[in-house]
C-alpha cells in the first residue's frame, strides 16, 4: 500500500454507526421478539394523531398483532384475531360478553391511519377503534374501517418483553 493511500485512510471519517432498530421504527421485513417468541413483521399501520402503531406479526402460519402506543410510557399489547361480527358502527355496545368473560369499554377513538405491507385493512383511511378490558385484565379491540369490522382478543405485554432484533 502506498504512502498516499495510508494517509488518505487516516484522514477519512469513519462510517457512521447504524442506528439500533426500535419498535417504533421497524416495518415489514424486520424481525422482532415478543415474550420470547420471534416474529417477522409483515405489516404496519400507524395512527400519527395518537402516536400509535399496530404491527402485523407472523410466526409460521400464526398471525398476531402488536399495538404500540407512545404516551407518558410506551404501552404494548399483543392480540389474536377472533371471529365475530357486529352489525353497525353506531351500535357498538359498551359492555360485551365473550366466552363467559365480560369486557367493559375503556376507550373509543377514531383517526386516519397509514398502512404498509399485509394488514387487516389494505389501505389507509379513517379508522374507528373501541378498546375494552375485562376484570381479569384481558383486552378486546374492535376496529372498523370502510364498512369492515375486525375483532381481536389479547393482553398487555411488559416493555422488557418486547425488542427489535433486526431492522432495515
Amino acid at each position: 500500500m502506498s504512502l498516499f493511500k495510508r494517509i488518505k485512510n487516516l484522514m477519512r471519517k469513519p462510517e457512521p454507526l447504524k442506528p439500533t432498530p426500535s419498535m417504533l421504527t421497524i416495518g415489514p421485513g424486520d424481525i422482532c421478539e415478543v415474550s420470547l417468541v420471534t416474529y417477522e413483521v409483515v405489516g404496519r399501520t400507524q395512527n400519527r394523531q395518537r402516536n400509535q402503531i399496530v404491527l402485523t406479526l407472523q410466526d409460521g402460519s400464526t398471525i398476531r398483532y402488536l399495538t404500540i402506543e407512545e404516551r407518558e410510557r410506551t404501552a404494548y399489547a399483543l392480540y389474536d384475531p377472533i371471529d365475530g361480527r357486529l352489525d353497525a358502527v353506531d351500535e357498538v355496545p359498551t359492555i360485551l360478553e365473550l366466552d363467559d368473560r365480560v369486557y367493559h369499554l375503556e376507550e373509543q377513538y377514531s383517526g386516519f391511519i397509514t398502512a404498509v405491507g399485509r394488514t387487516p385493512f389494505v389501505q389507509g383511511g379513517e379508522q374507528h377503534v373501541w378498546q375494552y378490558q375485562s376484570d381479569d385484565r384481558k383486552l378486546l379491540r374492535i376496529e372498523w374501517q370502510d364498512g369492515r369490522f375486525m375483532l381481536y382478543e389479547g393482553e398487555s405485554v411488559l416493555p422488557a418483553d418486547v425488542r427489535a432484533l433486526r431492522g432495515s
